[in-house]
């Protein structure tokens, strides 16, 4: 019952595939551009990312640090 599922859906999906090919002349040529355009705003993206997270650590850590030096040094609040 399942493999007889599974193949017509296969079926299925090939020959609206095959029908989407034939309509619009099978061409992939842009397939690549398209490919490689999303893979660098995925990249832009956890660059923005990691550069926000980066910075926040660091204010966070010379706060902490700038705290504890004054701390020692006898200035403290």
């Amino acid at each position: 019952m399942l493999s007889d599922l599974v193949l017509i859906t296969y079926v299925l999906g090939r020959s609206a595939a095959s029908r989407v090919r034939e309509r619009f002349g099978g061409d992939d040529r842009g397939e690549g551009v398209i490919s490689t355009a999303i893979a660098v705003l995925i990249v832009a993206f956890l660059g923005a990312a990691m550069y926000v997270i980066f910075t926040q650590i660091l204010t966070s850590s010379g706060s902490k640090a700038s705290t504890q030096v004054n701390n020692i040094g006898g200035g403290g609040p």
